[in-house]
């Protein structure tokens, strides 16, 4: 099958980097165009760089010359991953110029006719894609903030089986979630810091999107309540989150792990990976042991137990740069392609 050309917004920042480096040897799509701000333009991405990845670039990546983000790109798929100050208005515009834009951005996530996915979760929602194609000729669909996306992957099994009517989550985020140079060292090592800007807010509204119904043409959000408590935390990369939740009907210990079990094995039946893997081990998971599990697209579970204030609680872990970002991009992308839609 001869791959697809793609082109990369963004391309010099650490997610930027990271769609290079995973696009660079995908079986299905072959990067073809860069591009940025007016600043790195006209120059080769090898020269402009801070190359971050632990991999080496190709020499073909390497001589590609930088282009604007503008509506003379040549590559119909354009992956995302603009910072928010200017990814609204470029996004929109080369839509409406005809490109399909597959972004880790978080301007358009909860417009109303655009899809927010995981796609082991909701590509009902890629329905949206018809209600954006009658006002333009392309379209736009967007992947999760990096802790929405391990959160949802947690709960989704549970909350497809018993439903849930609360859920409490406190997360200790890695620092590459601050993007490059990221948090100021005097600031991280050896510390905590209680807040990351509106991460919060994301979480409890994206989640119920995520977790919404399709109903004609709009998505009814789920009805449940979420409370999101943020901290950033001297780890490099993997989000980990200790989670309680309430659930509609009430289930027993092995039920829900049933549940997860049950969850994970239909993901590997249909994409043969591990997408949601549960640890018996006590303390785990943990980020420097289990982050890169499936190639750093799992979200790893463990250490359920009863909560005195809720039902349950758990641990969660996720790579919020592969799972949660970069990887998550290139899955939708991949189910696009599945779906007949690219």
């Amino acid at each position: 099958m001869k791959k697809i050309k793609v082109g990369i917004l963004g391309c010099t920042g650490s997610v930027g980097q990271k769609l290079v480096r995973l696009l660079s040897s995908h079986s299905l799509f072959e990067i073809s165009e860069l591009a940025a701000s007016e600043s790195s333009a006209g120059k080769k991405y090898g020269d402009v760089v801070r190359w971050l990845e632990s991999e080496e670039m190709s020499d073909r990546i390497a001589n590609l010359v930088i282009k604007q983000c503008t509506n003379d790109l040549e590559s119909k798929i354009l992956f995302s991953a603009l910072d928010a100050s200017v990814a609204g208005e470029i996004e929109s515009m080369l839509a409406e110029n005809g490109y399909i834009i597959i972004s880790n951005s978080k301007n358009h996530r909860m417009d109303s006719d655009v899809p927010l996915v995981i796609p082991e979760v909701n590509t009902s929602h890629l329905k949206l894609i018809h209600i954006q194609k009658r006002k333009g000729k392309g379209f736009i669909v967007t992947n999760p903030n990096c802790s929405t996306i391990v959160l949802s992957l947690a709960l989704i099994p549970i909350y497809r089986s018993f439903g849930l009517k609360r859920v409490i989550v406190t997360t200790m985020q890695a620092i590459s979630g601050a993007g490059y140079p990221g948090v100021a060292s005097l600031d991280i090592l050896g510390n905590i810091i209680p807040y990351i800007e509106n991460e919060e807010e994301k979480i409890e509204t994206e989640i119920l999107k995520i977790f919404g119904n399709m109903e004609n043409d709009s998505i009814k959000f789920a009805d449940f309540k979420v409370s999101a408590l943020c901290n950033r935390v001297p780890v490099r990369d993997g989000h980990l989150m200790s989670i309680s939740f309430e659930t509609e009907q009430k289930a027993k210990e092995e039920e829900i792990l049933a549940s997860i079990y049950e969850f994970n094995q239909k993901c590997k039946e249909e994409n043969g990976l591990t997408v949601l893997h549960y640890m018996l081990e006590k303390g785990r998971p943990q980020p420097l042991l289990d982050v890169n599990r499936s190639g750093g697209m799992a979200v790893t579970v463990g250490n359920l137990r009863k909560c005195s204030v809720l039902d349950w609680k758990f641990t969660a872990l996720g790579h919020n740069t592969i799972r949660g970002a970069a990887g998550a991009a290139i899955k939708n992308a991949e189910y696009l392609l599945k779906m007949g839609l690219i």
